[in-house]
């Protein structure tokens, strides 16, 4: 070569030795970050994917943060609840001591009335000042929050859970189809015209009930109606307004569950359904309505209904019952959990918690807690029949709302948390496999890089040193 302006195998030494210098620089960047992707040059598809199962990751793991969070809300809920409960029970064995008085004096029953005051402040309290992180959680704060409820068709109303998604409200409409019917027989005649022995037999308990020649049928009602809270079955007359039309025997509540008997265990009672046909037994019969369009089965006057993003249960009235529609509108209210990395109504989960304050423990046909307190109608030197019915049903009701709490955690939030840790896993051994530097790969190119660079640089020094022997063409 003897030309020296232009030094071409310096260039091409140049070249690959920038080359190698960038992979070097490359593999020094991966090594030391531990990423493959350290900007948008190095993988521009690989980055869009790996930034978005980054976000995704981001929100999973914010998920399982908030579900767990959310079961810390539910478990201390149902902390409290648990000594609401032992509360209650401590009232109910108050109540049933209190109505041994055979042997129990007034001033007892009266230093028992001051424990059951004593319990329902307690209760109150305990539904006033239970929260988490300033969040009130007994007090009615998380209820649901009903509009336009007609009082005269709808006795009891309770609403466990409500997806409003992007509706402001949830309008509910209720259709009567088939009405409720309690078990009835009837007996239509105005005196006993022979003796007999008749077993009266109801969902509760069993009467036997000796009659004689003559007896009337006053005397037969009076003697059922005396003990209908040990059989379930009441007496009216079946005119009300004429003894003489004879007795129709019925079971206190509605429903396909109750029934009444009468049985002639002596002599001969003839009994009858309201159809004239001649039968010892008779059923009730559950109401059937629709619900926002969907047909719903109730038991008796109760009706359950889970769909629509809708839980909730109601009763209805006997009026109502015969035939009818309603409506209301769910307004606002329950506790709204975000369970997952989008935010929408699939990934979102509700449920709402009462006030379990001693004025709403109870229903409107029984009475209330409160109603059992010393001033109250149904204290236990008033009426402690009432009262233990009262606690009665106030036990069962924080015991469904524990039981739906206690559900809600495991099978919602626990189950969600475990569900979204092997997501998050999944996700990250993803992302990782699309971003992260594999360490052996890279040390291998890093000392391919590292020779390629050392040769080059000794293959441009003797590129540049070879136009030096154009020098001897001059001596």
């Amino acid at each position: 070569m003897s030309r020296i302006n232009t030094n071409i195998g310096a260039l091409i030494a140049q070249t690959h030795l920038q080359r190698s210098n960038a992979e070097l620089q490359t593999s020094l960047q991966r090594l030391s970050s531990g990423l493959r992707i350290n900007r948008g040059a190095d993988d521009p598809a690989g980055l869009i994917t790996s930034e978005s199962l980054r976000a995704e990751k981001a929100g999973i793991s914010q998920a399982i943060t908030n579900s767990q969070r959310a079961s810390n809300v539910i478990a201390t809920a149902e902390g409290a609840l648990n000594e609401v409960a032992a509360l209650l029970v401590n009232i109910q064995e108050l109540t049933i001591e209190s109505a041994n008085t055979g042997v129990i004096s007034p001033e007892e029953i009266q230093a028992n009335q001051l424990q059951v005051d004593s319990a329902i402040e307690s209760i109150t309290r305990i539904s006033n000042t239970t929260s988490f992180a300033g969040l009130k959680l007994l007090d009615g704060s998380l209820a649901y929050v009903a509009s336009g409820v007609n009082q005269t068709a709808i006795k009891d109303l309770n609403i466990y859970s409500v997806q409003f998604g992007t509706m402001p409200y949830l309008p509910v409409n209720i259709s009567v189809t088939t009405s409720a019917q309690k078990g009835v027989l009837q007996y239509p005649t105005s005196v006993v015209t022979a003796s007999c022995t008749i077993e009266v037999r109801g969902p509760v308990g069993v009467l036997t009930l000796p009659l004689k020649a003559s007896a009337s049928v006053s005397t037969i009602v009076q003697a059922i109606n005396t003990t209908s809270d040990s059989t379930g079955v009441t007496a009216s007359y079946i005119n009300s307004a004429n003894p003489e039309s004879g007795i129709a025997f019925k079971s206190s509540s509605y429903g396909s569950s109750e029934f009444v008997q009468v049985t002639a265990l002596s002599g001969t009672f003839a009994v009858e359904n309201e159809a004239g046909a001649t039968v010892t037994r008779n059923e009730g019969r559950d109401v059937i309505a629709t619900i926002n369009g969907i047909s719903s089965k109730g038991d008796g006057l109760q009706l359950n209904f889970q769909s629509l993003g809708i839980d909730l249960d109601l009763t209805l009235t006997e009026t109502f019952n015969k035939v009818g529609s309603t409506s209301f509108a769910i307004t606002k209210g329950g506790a709204k959990f975000q369970l997952g990395p989008a935010v929408n109504t699939n990934q979102q989960a509700n449920i709402g918690i009462r006030s379990v304050a001693a004025s709403n423990l109870g229903n409107s046909v029984d009475g209330y807690l409160s109603d059992i307190s010393t001033n109250g109608a149904y204290s236990l030197t008033k009426d402690v029949s009432r009262a233990n019915r009262i606690v009665t049903q106030a036990i069962r009701q924080v015991s469904v709302l524990r039981g739906r709490l206690g559900a809600f955690e495991k099978n919602v939030l626990e189950t969600n948390v475990n569900s979204l840790q092997i997501t998050l896993e999944n996700v990250t051994a993803s992302e990782s496999q699309i971003r992260d530097a594999d360490f052996a790969a890279e040390t291998s190119a890093m000392t391919r890089a590292q020779i390629l660079n050392q040769a080059g640089t000794s293959v441009l020094k003797m590129a540049n040193q070879t136009p030096q022997s154009v020098l001897s063409l001059l001596s």
